[in-house]
């Protein structure tokens, strides 16, 4: 349909969508401990610049597009869209600050979302709706996935799984494409956005991997150990094994670790044939990392509320498997 994006006003989507969603999960935070402040004005101020943001980002990406000059928007078609937005944002929202979630209810939402993405007409309000609870989650449940506190850790699910989801959809966020993108991941956004977003996550979780409570005497060895608790024989004896494996030897795991993360960085950049190798070296060090770091995400303990990063990490660089015929690198791009 068109090709390129602008790249000033993609970035000025992203910061509006930041600022949307500080101002908004600010609000939400302030529910239920806010004395003498009606907790439904709250609720509504917050569904509200969540809406806002989550609606004016995809907006202003699809003004990045180069629109033919006689392109026109329909002005009930968009006013309904914004406020399915704000109707999905408000229910997630009022879940939230009616107490603590529930397991029924922890379902339902999955389920709804689930549904929501799987029915065509409804995919895109679910995907926005999962993009803004994943980043509240992240936000106020995870702690940012302990990226600021100097604990993150590949090993340990950084930089949080549920920032992942939100990741991947945008990445797979519906586009209607007049040709071929060189892989799934770049249908919405473009090949460069999606190859830039793959190079700092990776990047990032090299990063993590060197820094100084990750490559200090026990550290690897003492979060594999860590993970035992809880778990069934035959896992925490493989957890046991990996861990007396980088015993004495934790500098220079997370140093290799360091290297393969970079490798699998640089992947997506490189011509198709040699992309495919990294992307497998990435899915086999993500299912490494799963079992014997993560411990299967902990589900097999009873005490666990997602699976980690693991599986979601595998996910993401399947969607950057390059694809068939044209739409390799270096080939114009047809964006939505």
């Amino acid at each position: 349909m068109f090709a390129g994006h602008d790249p000033y006003l993609v970035a000025l989507s992203v910061v509006i969508a930041i600022l949307g969603g500080y101002t908004g999960f600010g609000l939400a935070a302030r529910i239920r401990g806010t004395p003498g402040v009606s907790p439904r004005v709250l609720l509504a101020g917050a569904a509200g610049f969540l809406a806002v943001g989550i609606w004016t980002m995809h907006f202003i990406g699809m003004l990045a597009a180069p629109i033919p000059p006689d392109a026109v928007y329909l002005v009930l078609p968009t006013i309904i869209s914004f406020l399915i937005c704000a109707l999905v944002v408000g229910i997630s929202l009022f879940f939230v600050s009616i107490g603590e979630p529930s397991l029924p209810r922890v379902i339902a939402s999955a389920v709804l979302l689930g549904v929501g993405i799987a029915f065509r007409p409804t995919v895109r309000p679910a995907l926005a709706a999962s993009i803004a609870w994943s980043l509240g989650v992240w936000w106020f449940g995870e702690g940012l996935g302990g990226v600021l506190n100097g604990g993150a850790s590949p090993l340990n699910g950084a930089p949080g799984g549920v920032i992942l989801y939100a990741l991947l959809a945008v990445l797979l966020w519906p586009a209607d494409r007049a040709g071929r993108a060189p892989f799934v991941a770049a249908r919405a956004v473009g090949a460069p956005v999606a190859r830039a977003l793959w190079l700092v996550l990776w990047l990032s979780l090299a990063y993590f991997a060197v820094t100084p409570a990750n490559r200090a005497p026990g550290a690897v060895s003492g979060m594999i150990s860590a993970m035992t608790d809880g778990e069934p024989h035959w896992l925490s004896s493989l957890l046991n094994a990996a861990a007396s494996l980088v015993t004495g030897a934790d500098l220079a795991t997370s140093i290799a670790l360091a290297v393969v993360l970079v490798v699998i960085a640089g992947g997506t950049c490189l011509p198709a044939p040699v992309a495919k190798g990294t992307l497998v070296l990435a899915v086999m060090a993500s299912l490494v990392i799963w079992v014997f770091a993560e411990a299967l995400g902990g589900i097999l303990a009873g005490g666990a509320t997602d699976p980690n990063s693991g599986p979601l990490l595998i996910v993401l660089a399947l969607a950057y498997w390059p694809a068939r015929g044209p739409g390799q690198p270096g080939e114009q791009e047809v964006a939505s």
